[in-house]
């Protein structure tokens, strides 16, 4: 076992970081289901992800993991295989910074689940700062309620908000999952949990065909992602989930941004108010003083 200080400030600047590059990614794979589809992009997205994160982790591995560690990978990457699915699908029919602003439920269902299976102590500015980000959301909605909705976008925001539970759950095993095992080992069970779902779809869908035009793009979808994921696992080593929660709020900004910038999606001035009230949640979440324990174990 390795002892991990615990240091939330660093948490939180790494989780934000991580935010930032799957944002990023999120662009990425908006234009990538548009282009190809979500069956394909899914499937060679998931095979980059496998092979990157096996040359990662297996030269370096020094034993196999336990079999409840072993099960608690399995558990999250079919969480994450869900998520994902469902999430992607969705930000093909419904504007980028909408879509973010939908999940943002995640992390307030993922404070009260932290609380309730990980015994971790909600602390006063972590709810000041989720409630004044939630209210950014609710003012972002009540933006888009002015629009005309169609039956994909209604179709999307069911996705999204599905999507949205499972990351809730994800967002509580990720910290039970880092102080289990290191992040190369947690990244490639995802990567190989993942794929082995989605090729348990090729034998009834058929294999997709090569993605000439876009492979570069689905390689650096994969790049991003094992990334983000590296990020966020350091980021729960040492940090507790109720407190790196509210970091998810920032990928607003960034979805806002490449909405507005990639794809024409204009940004209301609703959306520019939620932005600002999601962005002091934020800093207020940040100065909260947890008391935590100098070290926690995590398994090598």
């Amino acid at each position: 076992m390795n002892r991990v200080v615990q240091h939330p400030l660093h948490g939180f600047l790494g989780a934000l970081a991580g935010v930032g590059i799957l944002s990023v990614m999120d662009a990425v794979m908006k234009a990538l289901v548009i282009a190809l589809g979500i069956y394909a992009v899914s499937i060679w997205r998931s095979l980059f992800n496998l092979a990157l994160t096996a040359g990662l982790y297996l030269p370096r591995r020094s034993r196999w993991p336990n079999r409840a560690t072993l099960r608690l990978h399995i558990a999250r990457g079919m969480v994450v295989a869900v998520m994902a699915a469902l999430f992607f699908w969705a930000i093909g029919r419904v504007p980028l910074a909408q879509a973010i602003a939908l999940t943002f439920i995640a992390p307030l269902i993922a404070m009260l689940l932290a609380s309730a299976f990980l015994h971790e102590k909600i602390g006063p500015r972590s709810i000041i700062g989720a409630v004044a980000a939630f209210g950014g959301v609710l003012v972002i909605v009540l933006g888009q309620s002015q629009a005309e909705l169609g039956h994909e976008v209604l179709l999307g925001t069911l996705a999204i908000l599905g999507s949205a539970l499972c990351y809730a759950v994800n967002i509580v095993l990720m910290r039970r999952q880092s102080q289990a095992a290191e992040p190369l080992e947690i990244n490639f069970f995802q990567s190989l949990t993942v794929g082995a779902l989605w090729l348990g779809t090729v034998p009834f869908l058929g294999f997709p065909a090569w993605p000439a035009d876009w492979w570069g793009w689905v390689v650096a979808a994969a790049l991003m992602s094992t990334a983000g994921g590296l990020l966020f696992s350091w980021a729960y080593a040492r940090a507790e989930a109720s407190y790196l929660a509210v970091t998810e709020y920032s990928g607003f900004l960034w979805a806002a941004a490449l909405g507005w910038l990639v794809f024409h999606e204009p940004v209301s001035l609703y959306t520019l108010a939620g932005a600002s009230l999601i962005v002091g949640g934020c800093i207020i979440a940040a100065r909260t003083k947890v008391k935590v324990p100098g070290e926690v174990e995590v398994a090598t």
